[in-house]
């Protein structure tokens, strides 16, 4: 399944926001080694070497696509690296001060139970910050979930869309945070995304939730099912005259390990 790096960075603004949200909570003063795990295309994780000027950042994500678009950011500062991992094996090092996940985790079966073990191996006074959809339940992905289950594409899509226990709720990630002997915070937050354009809900998750659905089906078939799901799409977020305003719920943890 490969991504599309143009088709994930529209929308950047309301993208961006959760991430820098998110990391204005880590209070690390001064860092040295800093992880973005699943950094997708770079964009983001090139912001934190702004944020810590002295840090070495380091970018890891398993899609090629995604990664031939942060290398070209690479040159911008000799602390900024990115390379190809797979989230579900990487451990922390014994010099990680900062660990960032961004709209990753969810994609990771079992994160949770990860999460310990990340939590657990980091140096005492290491931050780990996430951030993940809380989505799932929202009119975009329950009706794209009814439609996979629908008689027309059942045999075509079934398993393919994941959802129950993807992401866990604020308190299940503070309380890994807090077994694995960090002080931690966890918030969740709906921001209320006004989306220009004509579909934009559409093309909103044609970037994300909606590419496993893309990759399973042939050209005509992807049409066929993107034309029945737009138009339900179009009933659940009516566009106003302001734009089309699509709620979109994300949850938050920060983790500072304990001496």
């Amino acid at each position: 399944m490969k991504w599309d790096p143009s088709k994930y960075v529209e929308f950047g603004n309301h993208r961006d926001r959760p991430f820098h949200d998110l990391v204005g909570r880590i209070q690390a003063s001064d860092p040295r080694n800093i992880v973005d795990l699943g950094c997708g295309p770079g964009n983001l994780t090139a912001t934190l070497t702004e944020r810590w000027p002295e840090a070495r950042v380091v970018g890891i994500d398993s899609s090629a696509e995604m990664l031939l678009k942060a290398e070209s950011l690479a040159g911008q500062s000799s602390r900024l690296e990115f390379e190809h991992g797979d989230i579900a094996t990487w451990v922390p090092g014994a010099d990680t001060d900062v660990v960032v996940t961004n709209a990753a985790l969810q994609w990771v079966p079992g994160h949770q139970d990860m999460l310990a073990k990340w939590l657990r191996a980091l140096k005492p006074g290491a931050w780990f910050a996430l951030q993940v959809p809380g989505n799932f339940t929202s009119p975009s992905h329950t009706l794209m979930r009814e439609l996979a289950e629908s008689p027309r594409w059942a045999s075509r899509l079934s398993g393919v869309l994941r959802h129950d226990g993807a992401v866990g709720s604020p308190a299940d990630y503070l309380g890994v945070m807090l077994d694995a002997g960090c002080a931690a915070d966890a918030w969740e937050t709906t921001y209320q995304q006004v989306l220009p354009g004509e579909d934009p809900v559409l093309q909103w998750v044609r970037g994300t939730g909606l590419r496993p659905v893309l990759a399973a089906l042939s050209t005509a078939e992807a049409t066929e099912f993107e034309e029945q799901y737009s138009a339900l799409l179009r009933e659940a977020y009516p566009p106003s005259r302001h734009g089309t305003i699509f709620p979109f719920r994300r949850i938050f943890a920060v983790a500072r390990k304990n001496a």
